[in-house]
């Protein structure tokens, strides 16, 4: 295979003039060679380390984890009808479609139209990468706490175990999404899609699509058994200031309400609930904290 038959090139445009006259700049031809260059170098082999990790992680965990999953489930099987475990398809290394599985936090046959809207949204604007959970009829009871602590993905260990995901690395998008992941940012699937990652836990929701492929790129080209487990470990006090924040945003929304009941003549202050978004207790991708600087992703911005 050649970079043309990879990039799905026509016969008839296998030559740089060709592809000139598709109106490709040459700065965008020549970041999707290198990155192409990349696969064929096998830069986008799985170490062997990353298979060793997780399995080893992942059966030391189990006892814990099948407990704390038995209870999800009898939980999800109570408070709402239908199956347990939601099964959708994902893309993974270089591509790879599979299916990926969590456990079901939202009513049967919910409209997904909402959510592939807002996804486009999210791709082509500067704003930050924040979940429609908020004010969402969709989710069933006690879902959006499920979701803001990450226990819906436990199931994915079983990808996991499949050797399609790895613990640690970028979230696997939707096929929709896929396809409108041009030129640079397709790098981002030259390593196994992970479980959590460093935009997890980089200011997750406070970042941009762009800052977030970003980050996965760096991870990509710089994944490391030391990174690996530095994730890993950063990855709960993630979740824990995620569930805070969840927790805070909701009583911010219902202390308006309470106040008009109380009393007709004071208007509600809203102007919190626009703070707490801007002063989120992550550590943000620039921060000391982390000890990390992204290095300028190639290609064309």
């Amino acid at each position: 295979m050649d970079f043309y038959e990879f990039m799905g090139f026509s016969a008839g445009a296998r030559n740089f003039r060709n592809v000139q006259t598709l109106g490709m700049e040459a700065a965008l031809v020549a970041a999707m060679i290198a990155n192409f260059e990349r696969i064929q170098s096998n830069d986008t082999a799985i170490p062997s380390w990353k298979r060793i990790l997780d399995v080893t992680l992942v059966l030391l965990t189990l006892p814990v984890l099948f407990l704390v999953g038995a209870i999800i489930a009898l939980f999800i099987r109570v408070l709402s009808p239908g199956p347990i475990f939601f099964q959708q398809e994902r893309v993974g290394h270089l591509g790879k479609r599979f299916m990926i599985i969590k456990f079901r936090t939202m009513k049967v046959n919910a409209d997904t139209s909402v959510h592939t809207g807002h996804t486009a949204m999210l791709l082509r604007s500067d704003a930050p990468m924040l979940k429609m959970d908020a004010g969402d009829s969709r989710i069933i009871p006690f879902g959006k706490w499920i979701r803001a602590a990450g226990l819906d993905e436990l199931p994915q260990l079983i990808n996991v175990l499949r050797g399609e995901m790895t613990l640690v690395g970028p979230r696997p998008c939707l096929p929709v999404e896929f396809e409108q992941y041009y030129d640079w940012r397709q790098e981002r699937f030259n390593t196994l899609p992970g479980l959590t990652g460093l935009w997890q836990v980089s200011g997750k929701n406070n970042t941009t699509f762009h800052e977030m492929v970003q980050l996965d790129i760096e991870y990509s080209r710089t994944k490391t058994l030391t990174l690996d487990l530095e994730i890993i470990v950063r990855t709960i006090p993630a979740l824990v200031v995620q569930v805070s924040e969840m927790r805070q945003h909701r009583k911010q929304n219902s202390a308006p309400a309470d106040a008009a009941l109380a009393t007709s003549e004071k208007q509600p202050d809203l102007a919190n609930c626009r703070t707490c978004r801007r002063n989120s207790a992550f550590p943000s991708r620039n921060s000391k904290n982390f000890g990390r600087n992204i290095r300028p992703i190639a290609g064309p911005f």
